[in-house]
């Protein structure tokens, strides 16, 4: 699928964060795919299909998880790939901004 690295920052024009800030800003990215991509699928989910869902998420079952999603929405990695462009995108625009805060930071 996909890998979130510092190749990744690096396509995003974002090598030149400082390790730590690029941990942080993978985390970010993680975060913000993950709760796009729940929202999105969640919006096309049954009210007992998300009560299954969170089930298995809550439990920690990530495997089940993504066996469900498999099973239940086929389309699941179309969502993935689409919100994670999505995301590329808009951190790339901001690139510049993100690096000049960074050097702010540090100085």
């Amino acid at each position: 699928m996909f890998k979130l690295d510092d190749n990744f920052l690096a396509e995003l024009g974002l090598s030149a964060l400082p390790s730590e800030e690029k941990k942080t800003m993978l985390g970010h990215i993680y975060e913000t795919l993950e709760l796009r991509v729940g929202m999105k699928l969640a919006q096309n989910m049954t009210a007992s299909q998300l009560e299954e869902f969170e089930v298995l998420m809550n439990a920690g079952d990530e495997a089940g998880g993504l066996k469900w999603l498999e099973t239940n929405v086929p389309n699941y990695k179309d969502v993935v790939a689409a919100e994670l462009d999505t995301l590329k995108n808009e951190v790339q625009s901001n690139a510049p901004m993100i690096l000049a805060a960074s050097q702010e930071q540090t100085a």
